[in-house]
């Protein structure tokens, strides 16, 4: 007599949650330390601060009028803006409450409008600060400040453009915003020091153009690095 084994009836498994998957780390988000980057071959580098580039993004470098120093490096993409600024930092005090006070102090002082919003990095503050429109009416810029403490240095990010009310462009910034990477160098230097920027050896500079800065301070357009993509 041959017996036959009769098949088990299949239950339904929940698939484990990505998360609770062993052995898989979770993918890591910047901004990155210079340190925790393997190969930064294919970022533009620009000192202090290195961008990864993406397709149809434009790549500046603001200077300050009083000193000609370069003090900013901005990016634009589609029509969005992002302006970047490292600064030291000590491991034990983070920057970003008396930077948040001074840029608030700063738009009220221009009878702006300031509010504050929970981000990926903490409180952040959006702004709507007076501004003379081409035809000659007031108007006003709208910016979204974020600052982001790293080992020994802090990273100010100053957003406008579409990004501010745009949900993709809002992505597209943030994604930007977290594959940069700061090299904080190991010069001793005080807290809050500007931390030194370059033109990149792999980037081609051509002259200022004329457009207007999205930041409060509006330093001197430097040289414009040409489109990436």
């Amino acid at each position: 007599m041959i017996f036959k084994r009769k098949k088990a009836k299949e239950q339904p498994v929940d698939a484990p949650a990505p998360e609770a998957v062993q052995g898989e780390p979770e993918p890591k988000t910047g901004p990155f330390d210079y340190s925790d980057v393997e190969n930064t071959q294919e970022y533009l580098d620009f000192g202090s601060i290195l961008i990864k580039p993406v397709a149809g993004l434009k790549v500046r470098m603001d200077v300050e009028e009083s000193n000609k120093r370069v003090i900013a490096v901005s990016l634009e993409i589609a029509e969005s803006r992002i302006q970047l600024m490292a600064f030291s930092s000590s491991k034990s005090e983070s920057l970003w409450p008396g930077i948040s006070d001074k840029i608030k102090s700063d738009i009220s002082a221009q009878n702006g409008e300031i509010f504050t919003r929970d981000g990926d990095y903490g409180q952040e503050l959006l702004a709507k600060v007076p501004q003379q429109l081409p035809d000659g009416r007031a108007g006003h810029v709208a910016l979204r400040f974020v600052g982001i403490d790293g080992h020994r240095w802090f990273l100010r990010a100053v957003i406008g453009g579409a990004a501010i009310g745009d949900e993709e462009a809002a992505r597209v910034v943030d994604g930007i915003l977290r594959n940069v990477v700061v090299n904080r160098g190991d010069k001793p230097l005080p807290p809050a020091e500007l931390l030194p920027l370059s033109v990149p050896a792999n980037a081609q500079a051509r002259p200022a153009g004329t457009e207007k800065n999205p930041d409060l301070k509006r330093p001197e357009r430097g040289p414009e690095i040409t489109q990436i993509g």
